[in-house]
């Protein structure tokens, strides 16, 4: 005999009632696995068919068209990303190209304006040192011609300085006064 089962069986002195037609089956089970007893498979059979029939209507006309159709969906979108990104992609390109191509332009424009504006300041440079070459040698021939006249001047009374202070000199020395042809002849040899 099987020992009672302690999580069915209830402590002894508990209030239970018996429920009639309630059998309990202490004897063990005799026979096939159900799924496998030969009385019950062909009303296993209709229920698997039943029941796959059912699933797969469900599947065709419900579930697998909304996955088809988010699957599609999906696709759409992808695609249409793509000809955007694409899209933007050729857009970006031609809008370096045009900016490599403003950039040269400009970088040349700006070596063109330097190299005139560099050409523009040497000329004006040129043209104020040449007035003020001009200016200065203008200044310097004066300045020559007025050191000129003014030696000449100094050089007249140096003469004049020089007879009258050899004239003391010989007067003194000889005590009389030389002739001025003589003296003139005496400084007209020691100028040259």
């Amino acid at each position: 005999m099987a020992q009672p089962n302690p999580l069915t069986t209830p402590p002894p002195g508990a209030d239970t009632q018996i429920v009639p037609g309630h059998v309990e089956h202490t004897e063990a089970h005799s026979g096939a696995f159900p799924p496998f007893e030969t009385s019950g498979f062909l009303s296993q059979l209709i229920w698997l068919a039943l029941a796959f029939g059912l699933l797969y209507y469900l599947m065709d006309k419900i579930a697998l068209p909304r996955i088809q159709a988010i699957l599609h969906a999906r696709a759409e979108r992808l695609r249409a990303d793509l000809d955007q990104a694409q899209a933007m992609k050729t857009e970006a390109d031609a809008a370096g190209v045009a900016y490599e191509t403003a950039l040269r332009d400009a970088q040349g424009k700006a070596r063109d304006i330097a190299l005139t504006t560099r050409n523009e300041l040497a000329a004006e440079a040129e043209t104020k040192r040449k007035a003020l070459e001009a200016e200065l040698n203008g200044k310097l021939a004066t300045a020559e011609a007025t050191i000129r006249t003014r030696t000449e001047a100094a050089m007249g009374n140096v003469r004049s300085i020089a007879g009258e202070a050899a004239t003391a000199i010989v007067e003194r020395l000889t005590g009389q006064a030389p002739d001025t042809a003589t003296l003139d002849r005496a400084l007209d040899a020691t100028a040259h």
